[in-house]
């Protein structure tokens, strides 16, 4: 039976069917926070879990002891624009040494388009950012969606795909993704934890950059050059 349903899974026309059911689904869930986000449905939520990582009857103090919001602050930068920009010069000019132009140009556009794109949402949406607690850092624009959440989840995601497409060990592909995941997790987790974000302006991050990783994902498929021989 298992056997079965695994030649079914990898089956040309299942796995283009979940492709397209990724890219889809990760633009139709953002729509879908972003709804709910300006119709104020979260709200309640939002306040329980911003409130939720603060001690009890002290909104301006962060749980944990001192060094733990000290290193949510170090966590919070990987997703900075700074660090970012600094990651991706640093990828593109790394493939275009190793003759990789195709995935450097796909990386760095995926990279700036989610920047683009998450700064012309904010003003969209225009969400203040959360006023019931202390920020733990500076902000200079508005909440919705976390701009360090969409654009860990673009830069990180869409290089480990990049890297994974070069790989060929399985365990080396897994431990590319598995790091990226808890870079894009970690940094979307501090945003909230300083309370300079709501949870829900993290998900929204989360789902564009992910569209955006996975666009890159699919240009990457449609442009590999084909094999001959």
């Amino acid at each position: 039976m298992i056997r079965r349903l695994w030649s079914l899974v990898r089956r040309p026309e299942a796995r283009t069917l979940a492709i397209w059911i990724a890219v889809v689904g990760a633009p139709w869930f953002f729509l879908s926070i972003a709804e709910e986000v300006g119709e104020g449905e979260t709200d309640k939520v939002d306040r329980i879990l911003l409130l939720a990582l603060r001690t009890p009857g002290l909104p301006s103090d962060p749980i944990g002891p001192r060094w733990f919001e000290e290193a949510m602050r170090d966590i919070t930068a990987l997703g900075g624009f700074t660090l970012l920009t600094i990651t991706t010069v640093v990828a593109v000019l790394l493939l275009i040494f190793h003759d990789r132009r195709r995935e450097a140009l796909i990386f760095g556009a995926t990279v700036i388009l989610a920047q683009i794109s998450s700064e012309l949402l904010k003003m969209l949406y225009d969400r203040p950012r959360p006023s019931l607690v202390t920020h733990g850092g500076i902000v200079y624009s508005q909440s919705f969606p976390s701009g360090h959440s969409a654009l860990a989840a673009a830069t990180f995601f869409t290089l480990a795909t990049v890297l994974a497409s070069v790989e060929t060990k399985t365990r080396t592909k897994a431990v590319i993704f598995g790091l990226a995941i808890l870079f894009v997790v970690t940094v979307g987790v501090s945003r909230v934890y300083l309370g300079v974000h709501w949870p829900t302006d993290v998900l929204g991050g989360w789902a564009l950059g992910a569209s955006w990783a996975l666009v890159a994902w699919v240009v990457l498929g449609l442009t590999r050059p084909r094999r001959t021989g």
